[in-house]
């Protein structure tokens, strides 16, 4: 097996019909994996799959049953879990509601945190001192620092989710199971879809990049990759800003 390769591998990605979720599982699909990806809408998570060669799961991961859903759906050893899902939300500081922060925290939060918990018995079957299972958790730059916009929830709930990483990559690393975190800048989205739609905009937060540009797919499955293969497999407890020099 050469440096980089995860050729063989089962990969769960979550969030996976579109975006960052689907770049991520493209490049896996592309890079030899067996791919699954999971979302809400049926109809989209199914088309995705098709599109990209891999396996639908539709699945609500802020409900106990989806978890569950999800999990039952995959066969096997999990060699690396991608918890991706996530959502934003973005209002006035006077006007944010209480219940915006609820939401976040259950899809972005403990979403990840209780997917992880369910998936780790498949995840120890495929972990190994050499070849470590993976986890990887989609955080964001404005977990690292702080966003022009008033997402107040979103950033709060992203910096969790890279404490969380640490948390659990202290804990698992005795059973050979890395956890590492992206954390991605400007990329095609739908959370970024209202600014880079608009050529005007896209071109001022192009220009806001150190290295000039937005995101591309490659630029995000690459990282997933490199921390999936035998390349990154000593790595454990890292955010890795994937942004162009943003958070520099």
């Amino acid at each position: 097996m050469t440096l980089f390769s995860v050729e063989g591998k089962t990969v769960v990605v979550t969030g996976g019909s579109r975006g960052i979720g689907r770049m991520i599982a493209a490049g896996f699909v592309e890079a030899g994996a067996t791919v699954y990806i999971s979302a809400r809408k049926t109809a989209e998570v199914e088309k995705t799959a098709a599109e990209l060669g891999c396996f639908a799961v539709p699945a609500d991961l802020s409900t106990p049953e989806g978890l569950e859903r999800l999990v039952s759906a995959v066969d096997g050893p999990v060699h690396v879990l991608v918890n991706n899902a996530g959502a934003t939300w973005g209002a006035p500081l006077e006007e944010y509601p209480e219940h915006a922060f609820d939401k976040l925290w259950n899809i972005n939060v403990k979403g990840v945190f209780y997917l992880t918990q369910r998936f780790l018995p498949r995840l120890r079957e495929a972990a190994g001192a050499d070849d470590p299972a993976r986890v990887i958790n989609v955080g964001s730059i404005d977990g690292i620092k702080v966003p022009a916009l008033e997402s107040f929830a979103y950033s709060s709930t992203k910096s969790a989710v890279h404490m969380l990483t640490r948390h659990l990559a202290k804990r698992l690393a005795k059973e050979h199971i890395t956890v590492n975190a992206i954390a991605p800048g400007p990329f095609d989205s739908k959370m970024m879809a209202f600014a880079l739609d608009d050529p005007g905009t896209r071109e001022v937060i192009a220009g806001n990049v150190p290295l000039g540009r937005i995101g591309r797919p490659d630029d995000m499955a690459g990282a997933a990759i490199f921390l999936s293969s035998r390349a990154g497999a000593y790595l454990t407890g890292t955010v890795i800003p994937v942004d162009g020099g943003i958070s520099c």
